[in-house]
């Protein structure tokens, strides 16, 4: 069967989609949403431009379909990119061989850094236990919590991921289904499922969201900071002691923020660089 595209002309992100989950995410109790769906590329893009016939609902085939929190990485009409997030989570997992698991002691932690048009927020916590994977939504899920108090549920925002855990459960639909099965797994129950819930509950707030993945530990500036601040929490944390939470809001001369096309490209930022940014910006216990 041939895969549709739907255009939303008036809704949360205009654009064209190629799934329903996807499309549903964006006007779904969205007053005076315009959408429908379409056999070309051609036809959709004539819809958005005003030149197709009236709005009209996708067709569900009888089926309710799942409303998903998902966000297009590149929309036609997408807000501008005024902030970029970078997330990561990390464990030093001594239990992980053959038939092992993460042990009570081992150290894990996560981090977020969020690139302002003229300040750099960041944020980082520990846990011990806990898997990779529970980190990484970790981050995730408080980098959105920072940036709710900051007040930036408006703004264009990118997510740079080097998890596509994370990524494939909100842009895939995957959080919709796991939600639409009361929270489980197709294959059976859900792990860290109280996180994806708070997650849930956090996106719907945020209006021009967008996400990209990158390589993780290699030559993503942003993405090799954070992944230095979650290893310095981690060496930080001692058993028995209440584990370090660190948060740091420092301005930042717009003519030393690096855009973004050249910061991706940059292969020359160590982490020894890094690692003496990290000294400089004033970290404080929340």
């Amino acid at each position: 069967m041939a895969q549709k595209y739907y255009a939303v002309r008036k809704g949360r992100q205009p654009g064209i989609y190629r799934t329903w989950p996807e499309t549903q995410a964006q006007v779904s109790g969205f007053s005076g949403a315009q959408y429908k769906s379409f056999a070309s590329e051609a036809e959709a893009k004539a819809f958005m431009q005003g030149t197709a016939g009236s709005a009209k609902p996708a067709p569900t085939k009888g089926r309710r379909q799942p409303a998903a929190r998902s966000q297009q990485d590149q929309s036609s009409s997408q807000r501008p990119v005024a902030i970029t997030v970078y997330t990561d989570g990390g464990s030093r997992n001594t239990g992980n061989v053959a038939g092992g698991h993460v042990r009570t002691a081992d150290k894990a932690a996560w981090a977020y850094r969020i690139e302002m048009p003229n300040r750099v927020v960041t944020g980082s916590g520990g846990e011990f236990g806990a898997t990779n994977n529970r980190m990484e939504i970790m981050a995730f899920l408080n980098a959105l919590k920072r940036l709710e108090s900051l007040g930036e549920t408006a703004t264009g925002i990118r997510f740079v991921l080097d998890s596509q855990y994370v990524l494939n459960a909100v842009t895939k639909g995957w959080l919709a289904g796991w939600k639409r099965r009361g929270w489980k797994r197709a294959a059976g129950p859900l792990v860290n499922v109280e996180l994806w819930q708070a997650v849930d509950r956090l996106l719907p707030q945020f209006t021009a969201l967008s996400f990209a993945w990158t390589k993780g530990h290699a030559t993503n500036q942003g993405n090799v900071f954070v992944d230095h601040l979650l290893n310095q929490t981690m060496d930080q944390m001692v058993t028995g002691q209440p584990i370090p939470k660190t948060s740091a809001d420092a301005p930042v001369e717009k003519s030393k923020i690096t855009k973004p096309d050249a910061r991706h490209q940059s292969r020359e930022q160590s982490v020894a660089d890094i690692a003496k940014n990290l000294q400089n910006l004033p970290f404080n216990d929340d």
